[in-house]
């Protein structure tokens, strides 16, 4: 699998967590909930998110009802056995532990964003991982990563900000700017900060902005990374 990471398998990617719902951020999900299904996958998948979850769900159900049926009857890989694996159960969640297995306990803390959002803690017997989602400065954050071995967060970088006048006033009341986000990395003390949701035309010095003013281990995060 990508990166040798067997657990990436389509198939064995069973739970999945929504900091918020906005398009941006959740426009992938019919493909997370059918092609995996296609490919063999008999389990449900289970949901977690703010509430309007379990509409979405119902009614993304409803638009590729067609597209289920037809393979459901006729598709060789998804008529073996269960066809369940389509299905996608929506569990809409408040703060505090919203799951736990053998092996993870997660843990959702209130954010704030345009809409209903929250982060998420990611406990192992050996690690524990913050990701913030989209959302100007909380103390939820620093209070939940308390020296976490790795914390994702958003960052606008300030000297990019400059340049987009018409986002500054959106970018103020709902993201986390490179000042902000070092002040939060001081307190909250990560082991590996990953800096998360760089706009592309910002990537370019923004590690060299963070690090004047931050000496923890810092990162630009992209997808498929490996740490």
């Amino acid at each position: 699998m990508d990166r040798g990471i067997d657990a990436l398998d389509p198939r064995k990617l069973r739970v999945v967590f929504f900091t918020h719902l906005r398009s941006d951020h959740t426009a992938g999900f019919p493909d997370l909930i059918l092609t995996p299904w296609a490919m063999g996958r008999r389990a449900p998948l289970e949901v977690y998110g703010p509430a309007g979850l379990k509409s979405m769900v119902r009614y993304l159900l409803e638009a590729y009802r067609v597209d289920i049926e037809t393979r459901v009857k006729d598709d060789p890989i998804v008529t073996m056995g269960t066809t369940g694996g389509y299905r996608a159960n929506a569990h809409e969640i408040k703060a505090g532990v919203i799951y736990k297995d053998a092996n993870l306990t997660v843990t959702a803390f209130p954010t704030h964003h345009v809409m209903e959002s929250y982060g998420y803690r990611f406990d192992t017997a050996d690690r524990s991982i913050v990701i913030s989602g989209d959302t100007s400065p909380v103390q939820a954050t620093v209070d939940i990563c308390h020296g976490c071995d790795v914390l994702i967060h958003e960052i606008l970088p300030a000297a990019w900000l400059k340049t987009v006048p018409t986002l500054q006033a959106f970018a103020a009341k709902y993201h986390t700017t490179t000042p902000q986000l070092i002040e939060i990395a001081n307190k909250a003390r990560p082991g590996l900060l990953i800096l998360d949701h760089v706009p592309s035309a910002a990537l370019g010095g923004i590690l060299k902005e963070f690090t004047e003013n931050y000496s923890g281990k810092v990162v630009v995060g992209h997808d498929l990374d490996v740490y």
